[in-house]
């Protein structure tokens, strides 16, 4: 009715305005009559036609305006309230959408370097990098390296290869939930505005297809968007690569074991004849590392994974990798039997003790951070 309204309106402003127009040209009456009817028939019509179609687009512009408006008014409550978390929203996976930053790693040329056992101890020795040092200081130095080193499978001592692989996974794994950490401060940082600015909707949408939330909502991206503890990090990828002596991870960079139908792989050697997955391969070891964190934080299968997670949120607790894991049970054929195997590894080799490290800041990012 109201659209109606303002049509009316638009009609009777032109009628008023053409009648002056004819009685300023001096034209008699008749003519008048026969041009006026010419001339209104031709705007009238034309209103008509146009009417509906710029209703449309403001009707358009209005909803969208509110959508925006309206999710960060409706979700902001919900998502800085501790209490009372509703679930997150179950939608279909866009794994083009999700993997795309971890997919440029491939497309980045690379002069990676694969570095000889020796060669790391001697670095991690010359910047006094030890986990005896991170347990006491619980600080980690940022000696980020893109490949396991070849002779994982010859180091003898089984506590040396155990100690060997958590130095150069950590800070890996610190690095990813440190990233994870800026986003989320970021996100409640954009929810407490008003309004937001173009970069920061460009962003909020980047996040959104990263973590698979298809309708905007904020408070999926929320509990999806979240850290790892580095102790569960560390017993998954040890139980996957056999402390990081399996093909998979010293071919294909792949820490955790994750299948892939199609694109890059690594075909298992003793797959059944029914089943055609590979598993998925990668350029440098922090791809591995953030597939892992991606697929724990938007796949259906570990839904109960990150409800636990935020409801200790929530509740102000730490995560507690042990709690965690056994809702981890999908993650394997072996089920339950699984989430054994990683608290008796969280266990035995004290990793606990890394969930509270920190990484030195090497940038800008952790300078934010820190």
């Amino acid at each position: 009715m109201k659209n109606k309204n303002t049509i009316i309106k638009i009609i009777d402003l032109f009628t008023d305005n053409t009648k002056k127009f004819l009685k300023y040209k001096g034209l008699n009456n008749s003519g008048k009559s026969f041009l006026y009817t010419i001339v209104a028939s031709f705007f009238i019509g034309s209103i008509f036609f146009i009417a509906p179609k710029l209703v449309i687009l403001k009707n358009n512009l209005i909803v969208k305006s509110i959508e925006v408006k309206n999710e960060s008014k409706t979700n902001l409550e919900k998502v800085l309230s501790g209490k009372n978390i509703v679930e997150e929203q179950d939608d279909e996976l866009d794994n083009i959408q999700i993997f795309e930053d971890i997919f440029q790693y491939e497309d980045v040329p690379t002069s990676t370097v694969r570095l000889s056992a020796s060669t790391i101890k001697q670095l991690f020795k010359e910047t006094n990098y030890s986990l005896k040092n991170v347990r006491k200081d619980k600080v980690v130095k940022p000696v980020n390296l893109e490949l396991l080193p070849n002779e994982m499978k010859m180091i003898e001592s089984t506590e040396e290869r155990k100690s060997l692989f958590i130095q150069i996974v950590l800070p890996l794994i610190l690095e990813e939930n440190n990233q994870i950490k800026f986003d989320r401060k970021k996100l409640f940082a954009i929810l407490n505005r008003n309004s937001n600015s173009k970069s920061e909707k460009k962003w909020l949408n980047m996040k959104f297809k990263q973590y698979g939330v298809k309708n905007k909502d904020l408070l999926t991206l929320k509990i999806r968007m979240d850290e790892v503890p580095a102790s569960l990090a560390i017993a998954q990828a040890a139980k996957e690569t056999g402390w990081g002596t399996s093909r998979f991870a010293l071919e294909g960079n792949a820490l955790f074991g994750q299948w892939t139908f199609s694109g890059e792989g690594i075909k298992p050697k003793a797959i059944d004849s029914d089943k055609s997955h590979k598993v998925m391969k990668f350029q440098v070891l922090q791809a591995s590392v953030r597939a892992y964190f991606r697929n724990l934080n938007t796949h259906s299968s570990y839904r109960k994974f990150r409800k636990f997670r935020a409801d200790a949120r929530d509740n102000d607790e730490i995560l507690d990798s042990l709690m965690l894991a056994d809702y981890l049970d999908q993650y394997a054929a072996t089920g339950l039997e699984y989430t054994k195997i990683l608290k008796k590894i969280i266990k035995q080799n004290s990793l606990q003790d890394f969930d509270d490290v920190k990484l030195l800041p090497n940038s800008k990012l952790m300078k934010k951070i820190i």
